[in-house]
């Protein structure tokens, strides 16, 4: 959609407050479009313009109030901004970096993305950036579903998830006060962390366990290739392991590339703890073997795992319920007015789980 020409006057202007100012999301996807929600809940007079390749989802953004005019050619809003959110894979987002540092942007326009490793993508801005009226802070907010597009947009996505800060050489200007205050309609726990730190973080807690759950799956496959029985028992604790293996793998394959050499430190201190789980068991040393599952359970009990965003807000509860009709609703009216994340009916392998609901 083209914006006319007075339009273009008006947002050419100077600053003014951040309700009248113009936000250019770069990306209408599960990420972009959810954070275009988010900020018109809390700033519905904000004008946000939306960015995308693909017709259907700027057709569903415009359609679903979620911005106020599309287009399908990146270049076309970017001088229009006073905020630009770069909602891209990794390698589109440093591309779109120095596409932005050849354009006539307003004076000190605040750019920031939404990407899953943050170093590359800091360096990258601080690069193309240099000697230009441009401020830049490094995001990631962590939060995501198996859904993608602007169909699958939810406010509610970031909901006391972390959202992640990297600052930069070019965050000046008040910026971080800015975004924040931007992005206050999401519900987030705003945090801020240095760029390769960040990546050194997440390779642990979030990017080898991905390799990990699509290794699992793959033994598994292989395994079942001799032991047909194994697709039938993978429930309980594989499927909770695996869960993730189901994940958009374009998104993971620039992760790994963007993020390697903190992945591949991982994996090989992975390979380490294995190969000594593998010679206590050799060694039929009892008392060994039950110190690591111990170990474990009590470390895991220790981790903010059960909590969102440092919260104790989030548990797992488990209901043995009777076959009879009606007894789902009951437990329902139990538990109304609590937060229910999710409700899963387990009934093809009771083995770890000690309930059906």
């Amino acid at each position: 959609m083209l914006i006319t020409e007075n339009l273009l006057r008006i947002f050419k202007r100077k600053s003014f407050p951040l309700e009248k100012k113009v936000v250019y999301i770069a990306g209408l996807g599960l990420i972009g479009a959810s954070l275009a929600l988010g900020i018109k809940r809390a700033h519905p007079n904000v004008t946000v313009l939306g960015y995308n390749r693909s017709e259907a989802s700027r057709t569903i953004a415009l359609e679903r109030g979620m911005v106020d005019q599309v287009t399908d050619d990146f270049e076309a809003f970017a001088p229009l901004a006073d905020i630009i959110i770069l909602a891209l894979p990794i390698k589109q987002t440093k591309s779109y970096l120095e596409t932005l540092a050849g354009l006539n942007l307003k004076d000190q326009v605040l750019v920031t993305d939404a990407g899953s490793t943050k170093a590359e993508i800091v360096a990258q801005a601080e690069k193309v950036f240099t000697d230009k009226a441009v401020r830049f802070v490094g995001g990631h907010p962590m939060a995501g579903s198996h859904k993608t597009g602007a169909a699958a947009a939810d406010a509610t996505l970031f909901e006391n998830a972390y959202y992640i800060f990297t600052p930069s050489s070019l965050t000046t200007g008040g910026a971080m006060e800015e975004l924040k205050e931007l992005l206050s309609g999401l519900g987030s726990r705003f945090i801020e962390i240095d760029a390769a730190e960040h990546d050194r973080v997440t390779s642990q807690i979030s990017h080898f366990p991905h390799i990990l759950a699509s290794t699992l799956v793959e033994q598994a496959v292989a395994y079942g290739e001799e032991h047909e029985m194994t697709r039938r028992f993978a429930a309980g604790g594989f499927r909770d392991m695996t869960r993730i293996a189901e994940s958009e793998p374009g998104m993971w394959t620039s992760i790994l590339l963007s993020n390697p050499q903190a992945i591949l430190e991982r994996i090989e201190d992975f390979k380490d703890r294995l190969d000594q789980v593998a010679e206590t068991i050799q060694a039929d040393n009892e008392e060994a073997i039950w110190s690591f599952f111990h170990e474990g359970r009590k470390h895991r009990k220790e981790m903010q795992i059960h909590q969102r965003a440092g919260r104790d807000s989030a548990y797992d509860l488990f209901i043995d319920v009777p076959d009879k009709e009606g007894v789902i609703l009951e437990i329902l009216q139990i538990v109304q007015g609590i937060s229910l994340v999710n409700i899963h009916i387990n009934e093809e392998n009771r083995e770890d789980i000690h309930g059906i609901l």
